[in-house]
C-alpha cells in the first residue's frame, strides 16, 4: 500500500498537558509526529492506505478521537508562484512564464489577491493543469484534489463568520 504524507491542523487541546502526545498515539496516530506551533496542533502523517481519501478520512477520525478539532489539511491549497515551482520541480521563472501567458495562454487564473503583486492560485486547479502538461504525476494531482475536497468539507461544517 502507498504511503501518503500530509498534515492535519487542529485545535482544542492544551499542549502543556502531560498526556498531549500520548492522546494522539492512543487514538491511532502512531504514524504521525505531533507538534504545537503558532497556536495550532500540527499532526504530520505518513499514513499507509489504499488511497489518499482513505488516508485523509482515517487521519481526521483519529485526530478527533484524540480530542482535537480538525481545522484543515495541508499542504496548503493556496499557492504562490514559488510554491508551484517547489511542488512541480520547475524553476520559478518557468512558472512565471506560464502564469503570465508567455508559454501558454490556458494557465489557471489566480483566485486570491488577483490585483496584487503576490497572487495566489488554487493548488488543485493548478495541479490538474500541470498534470495535463505531463509535469506532475497523476498521484500528485489526485492528492491535490483530495486535500481541496477535504478542506471544503471541513469548511462546510464550521459556523459562518457573519450571522444575519
Amino acid at each position: 500500500m502507498p504511503i501518503h504524507e500530509f498534515s492535519v491542523i487542529a485545535t482544542g487541546l492544551d499542549p502543556t498537558d502531560p498526556a498531549f502526545e500520548r492522546r494522539f498515539f492512543e487514538a491511532g496516530c502512531e504514524d504521525a509526529m505531533v507538534s504545537f506551533q503558532r497556536g495550532h496542533i500540527i499532526v504530520e502523517f505518513a499514513r499507509e492506505a489504499v488511497s489518499i481519501i482513505d488516508a485523509l478520512q482515517s487521519a481526521q477520525r483519529d485526530v478527533e478521537r484524540g480530542g482535537a478539532v480538525v481545522e484543515r489539511i495541508e499542504p496548503d491549497p493556496l499557492v504562490s508562484l514559488s510554491d508551484m515551482a517547489e511542488r512541480t520541480g520547475m524553476t520559478r521563472q518557468a512558472i512565471t512564464n506560464y502564469a503570465s501567458g508567455q508559454r501558454r495562454e490556458d494557465f489557471p487564473a489566480p483566485i486570491a489577491r488577483i490585483t496584487s503583486t503576490s497572487p495566489l492560485w488554487d493548488w488543485a486547479e493548478a495541479a490538474a493543469w500541470f498534470g495535463q502538461q505531463g509535469v506532475l504525476p497523476g498521484d500528485d494531482v489526485v492528492q491535490a484534489r483530495a486535500v481541496a475536497d477535504a478542506n471544503r468539507e471541513l469548511a462546510r461544517h464550521r459556523r459562518p463568520l457573519l450571522v444575519p
